[in-house]
Order: C-alpha cells, then structure tokens, then sequence
C-alpha cells in the first residue's frame, strides 16, 4: 500500500515541488495539500494521512500549534508529523519535538533525505537534517555537566550499558539498520531495545529519545562522525 502523505505549506511552489518529488515515488501518494494550519489540522483529522509534512511559517496556525494538535501529549490517535522549514532556528527545533513531531526537515536537505523522512516516519522511525543534529548535539554537550539542561528527565528505570549505546546512537541520527551494524547485533534486538527505552525514559519515539540524550548530556562521549 502507498504511504499517504499531506503536505501543509502557504506557498503554492514549495507544495508544488514536494508534491513532484513525492509523486516520483512508486510507494508514495499524496492525498492532500493545505495552504495554512486550520486547513491542515481539518485535512489531517478528516484523511487520516500516514505522514503530515508541516511548514513552520503559515497563516491562521502555525506549524508547532498544528503539530501539537495533531501529535502532542494528549492525541488520543496521534499522526506522523514531520515538520519541514526554511528556518533552521534551535527554538522552533524544540518546538516541533516537544510537539509531538517525528522529523525536523530543512527545505535545502534535498529530494533523497525528503524521501527517507517520509519512509522513516511511515514505518515508526525518525529523521532530523544531519546538519540541525551535529549542531544542537554541539550546543548542548556544551551547556554543562549531564542533567544539567531544563526539563531534564531521569529514567523510570535506570538504563544499561546497552541501551545506552544505542540511546547515543539514536541521538546521532542512526538507523535501526546502522545501529545493529555498529554494535554487532541484530535488527531485531535493536528495536527490542529502542522500545525497552521509550518504556524506560516514558517517552513514546525515537526523536524523544534523542532529545533525552541532548538534555542529559550522554552523547557528550560519542564520536560525531555524521
């Protein structure tokens, strides 16, 4: 079955051109496209689309206010929101994962990475641009000690040595394919223990789980390669 998609955005072009590159793909539909927010929050609540990818910047209501609409804490039947922007600013990064959204997408990523966001979100998984992740990981590393950043949570349970590894590998971008990769175990246990994580920190994705490991500094030793 094809991956519906809606696409939000206040410019005629930008929806024109993300409708090309979605169209191009044989598993890929989409279904819906609107102009500002009330029109997106009323396409999205009536279509149920697999994926909604939202524009920061739109008139009526803004992209964070329609993702926390359609995917903050509370949903009851949560979509896939993958925000996609011009505006590659730390506060509206935030605001879109606080919000619920799976991806952050900045418009120059390009085709390949659009592709896979949509895919990834699709399928439970999480994209942000490598270049907003390498930056705020850089940022917030730097802050101070571990724990040190608001809102700072602690695990339910305490996490092991594992599942730490793969909590820094989440943080950097990874795949569940490169995860298992790296560590030498299969795809199966990777998602066994991404979901024993999500139960762990109370957090319900993987974008939730990087901004875990942001706040809390254990990426701070990783090795940033990508």
């Amino acid at each position: 079955m094809s991956i519906r998609v809606l696409i939000a955005d206040d410019q005629a072009m930008v929806r024109s051109g993300l409708r090309l590159i979605l169209a191009d793909q044989p598993d890929i539909e989409v279904v819906a496209e609107a102009s500002d927010g009330v029109e997106a929050i009323e396409l999205a609540r009536r279509l149920r689309p697999d994926v909604c990818l939202v524009d920061i910047r739109m008139p009526r209501l803004d992209g964070l206010a329609v993702t926390r609409a359609l995917a903050g804490p509370g949903v009851p039947e949560p979509l896939r929101v993958v925000v996609v922007t011009t505006f590659d600013l730390d506060e509206y990064v935030y605001g879109a994962l606080r919000g619920g959204a799976v991806g952050f997408l900045l418009k120059d990523a390009g085709p390949a990475l659009l592709v896979e966001a949509v895919r990834a979100a699709k399928a439970g998984d999480a994209l942000v641009s490598p270049s907003v992740t390498v930056r705020l990981l850089t940022r917030l590393t730097a802050v101070g000690r571990p724990g040190s950043a608001p809102g700072a949570r602690k695990p339910v349970r305490p996490l092991s040595e594992r599942e730490l590894e793969v909590v820094r590998a989440v943080a950097r971008g990874r795949t569940n394919q490169e995860i298992g990769a790296e560590l030498f175990i299969s795809l199966s246990t990777v998602k066994s223990h991404v979901s024993g994580i999500q139960t762990k920190l109370g957090v319900r994705n993987r974008v939730e789980i990087a901004a875990w490991a942001w706040e809390q500094g254990v990426v701070a030793g990783a090795t940033r390669d990508g």
